[in-house]
């Protein structure tokens, strides 16, 4: 990926789960597909079991970013990252040791990313950015689609961008996840994130291809000024 590179990710949570391979389709120029893994205890709605996850991943024509909203990601993650996910998010909040959680990912051959929720403050995963693929900043509560973008998660997300410049050896991604949209997308990406998921701003456009579009060149043009 190019130094400004901004990436894409289309939220399934926000499809049409009837026709799902073909909702799957339509966002096919979009850099990686999001895929939401809740299991109403983590979180208070329940999505994609691990086989229809499989499926999922299988079915998909871009390389899948899979969001673990559960209780018990040290265990479950690798079976995800197993599955062919191309980059694996479990929750700092849900996990009880984060850094075997991030090795395991990594050695089944994923990208490994941890994600915090709007409560959680930025230095309690801060120890782990040099185990880090990616750090998913939530910017809406995990759990459900369509919510509103919350714009006092941006301190976060400056304060997780200005110590991921710092790093010698590796960046990870910077991640926002909620209510990203063409009105909030260049908020976050002005915070320093470059990598993007939008639900309902990509399912509910006419385009999905041109909201893609439109959604990545307000995000470079940010990045590249």
């Amino acid at each position: 990926m190019a130094m400004n590179a901004v990436r894409i990710c289309p939220s399934i949570l926000n499809a049409d789960h009837s026709r799902l391979l073909e909702e799957i389709g339509r966002v096919a120029t979009a850099d990686l597909l999001h895929l939401d893994v809740m299991d109403e205890i983590f979180v208070p709605n329940k999505t994609f079991s691990l086989e229809e996850s499989r499926e999922i991943i299988s079915a998909s024509p871009i390389p899948v970013d899979t969001h673990l909203m559960i209780i018990n990601p040290d265990e479950a993650a690798i079976l995800y990252a197993q599955a062919g996910s191309a980059s694996v998010t479990f929750h700092l909040e849900a996990s009880s040791n984060p850094s075997q959680t991030l090795k395991a990912i990594r050695g089944a051959g994923a990208r490994a990313a941890i994600a915090i929720k709007p409560a959680t403050p930025f230095h309690e995963v801060e120890p782990l950015l040099d185990d880090l693929d990616m750090l998913l900043i939530m910017t809406v509560e995990p759990g459900f689609g369509g919510q509103s973008f919350m714009s006092d998660q941006m301190g976060k997300v400056r304060e997780a961008a200005e110590a991921i410049s710092r790093l010698t050896h590796h960046k990870p991604w910077l991640q926002v996840d909620g209510g990203i949209s063409l009105e909030t997308i260049g908020i976050a990406a002005q915070a320093g994130a470059d990598t993007f998921v939008a639900g309902s701003a990509i399912y509910k456009a006419d385009d999905s291809t041109k909201m893609i579009a439109a959604l990545r060149a307000q995000a470079q043009e940010i990045h590249n000024a």
